[in-house]
């Protein structure tokens, strides 16, 4: 009931104004690189030298910039990517090699995942080279995973004498099942863009090097969709991880019935009788 709640006041609030934009600076912080396209926009990870290790100011950047997109109402979708080399190697290790458990529980370095988690639209990730242990566990968050055909995955803590803490056994688990999981997050393992495709974990493979031209692609066609259905799809794709079916379906049900209530779906269905292209204005 609580998560009914909650969507029906944010529901609310997005019914009752239209988002405007604020913009975001093209270099938000050194660490990454965002750029403003035609309805979407691309935040690069610019940690070149350490391939693009995700350090705590690193994620700290990333959330920062979705924070300020989730309420740019010239932006419907997000890219995620690194370079060619690679997405995010992993983590800092030598940043979190002298953590310990009090400071780890004091400091609480990983709530900010949960931030970026909560972005309400959607969020493709566009992989070239290793997406490993961090840098896996980011691309899960996203909604879309494009890799390259030559990309490599997987969760290597094991080797460190660790195991994934920022979401990997558990979406990891959800998406290929028990089995799967096991036999990656126990031996460290690495895996193909094909493996992981199979596994339901990739949902395009691209040429090398075509990642983000092929993310792009699809943010291009995300971005001429009405922003609420957008809004409210992502909203229910995500309940269906968390609550039993017939909750999922009841909470679809109704955001289904409130989007009746937009100018956005007026046009859709009266341009498809008209048979033209539909002129959404997000409202």
């Amino acid at each position: 009931m609580s998560s009914l709640i909650e969507a029906v006041a944010l529901w609310t609030i997005l019914m009752e104004r239209k988002m405007y934009c604020h913009g975001v600076a093209r270099h938000m912080a050194e660490m990454i690189v965002v750029d403003n396209k035609e309805g979407y926009s691309v935040i690069r990870l610019n940690r070149p030298e350490v391939m693009n290790a995700l350090s705590f100011e690193l994620v700290d950047a990333i959330a920062e910039a979705l924070e300020t997109l989730d309420t740019d109402g010239r932006c419907k979708a997000v890219i995620i990517t690194g370079n060619e080399r690679a997405f995010a190697a992993g983590a800092d290790i030598k940043q979190m090699q002298t953590k310990s458990t009090v400071s780890f529980i004091k400091e609480n370095n990983f709530s900010v995942w949960d931030g970026i988690q909560r972005f309400r639209k959607p969020l493709i990730a566009a992989i070239e080279g290793y997406a490993l242990g961090g840098g896996f566990e980011l691309a899960m968050l996203c909604d879309i995973i494009v890799a390259s055909e030559s990309a490599v995955l997987g969760q290597p803590e094991i080797n460190l004498g660790i195991m994934p803490g920022a979401g990997g056994t558990q979406r990891l688990t959800r998406t290929a099942g028990k089995y799967v999981a096991s036999y990656y997050i126990l031996t460290g393992e690495r895996m193909s863009a094909r493996d992981a495709e199979r596994f339901g974990l990739v949902s395009l493979i691209a040429p090398q090097g075509k990642a983000l031209q092929e993310a792009e692609r699809i943010a291009g066609m995300i971005a001429s969709k009405s922003l609420p259905s957008l809004l409210a799809a992502k909203l229910s794709i995500n309940s269906a991880l968390e609550t039993a079916l017939s909750g999922g379906l009841a909470f679809e049900r109704y955001l289904f019935y409130s989007l009746f209530s937009t100018h956005d779906q007026k046009e859709g269905m009266t341009s498809f009788a008209e048979k033209r292209k539909p002129v959404f204005t997000d409202d």
